[in-house]
């Protein structure tokens, strides 16, 4: 039984404690919303722009490279929805990914 807790013990903790770090929504912390809304708007443009196009209704500017990765895509959705906590890791990622350089905040 001991064996089966401390296994437990090796699992759960960091697992809780991962989630407790991580917000629910809105902007990442050090941002106000209105910063986190138009950093991802920039990192939008820029992804759109040099690595693969987003339509316009998607906040890109409809031209670039090639077929958008599908994890941009949700990153952007989830900027449109105000989860930018969650949306600009995600796009930031993508543009180091692809060679292209991240806009700073």
């Amino acid at each position: 039984m001991e064996k089966w807790t401390a296994i437990l013990g090796c699992v759960v903790v960091p697992v809780a404690l991962a989630a407790c770090t991580q917000t629910a929504g809105g902007p990442p912390p050090g941002m106000t919303a209105g910063q986190a809304a138009a950093y991802c708007a920039k990192l939008t443009t820029v992804y759109s722009e040099f690595v693969a196009g987003l339509p316009t209704s998607m906040g890109g500017v409809g031209r670039g490279g090639g077929q958008s990765d599908i994890d941009a895509r949700v990153a952007v959705a989830q900027c449109q929805d105000g989860n930018t906590a969650a949306g600009i890791p995600v796009l930031q990622r993508e543009l180091r990914n692809n060679k292209v350089e991240v806009p700073p905040p």
